[in-house]
């Protein structure tokens, strides 16, 4: 699962892993027994240090392209529009995030999920 997280001028964050170069929407894998917000908010507060806003969550589709870090491999991602609380900052495997127009991104490495689909359907609004 994935989620795409917008600040107050419509930007979205992105966050790069610690030793690669793709920047993606933060999110992860399911641990045993949890469901989708569960684990979107496990990860969101291990990575990011904030609180995922549970009233906020909005379902945005399923979505498939060739996954960032894994050569040979697809990811298949649930996306969730979040709001989150408190201050971001980055931790664990995360060395850096930041927020960008997904109407006119920068000239940055992109994973294929957030250059393909996350950032089109956020510039739709």
């Amino acid at each position: 699962m994935a989620a795409l997280i917008r600040d107050h001028s419509g930007r979205v964050l992105l966050v790069r892993k610690r030793g690669t170069k793709a920047f993606m929407q933060p999110g992860g894998k399911l641990d045993a027994g949890e469901d989708d917000i569960t684990a979107l908010a496990r990860e969101i507060s291990e990575e990011l240090g904030c609180v995922l806003d549970p009233a906020s969550v909005l379902p945005l589709g399923a979505f498939d392209a060739v996954a960032a870090n894994e050569p040979g491999f697809r990811v298949e991602a649930n996306l969730y529009r979040v709001d989150v609380t408190g201050e971001i900052s980055p931790s664990r495997e995360i060395d850096e995030a930041i927020w960008v127009d997904p109407a006119s991104p920068p000239d940055i490495h992109m994973a294929p999920l957030t250059r393909d689909h996350v950032l089109p359907l956020a510039s739709q609004g």
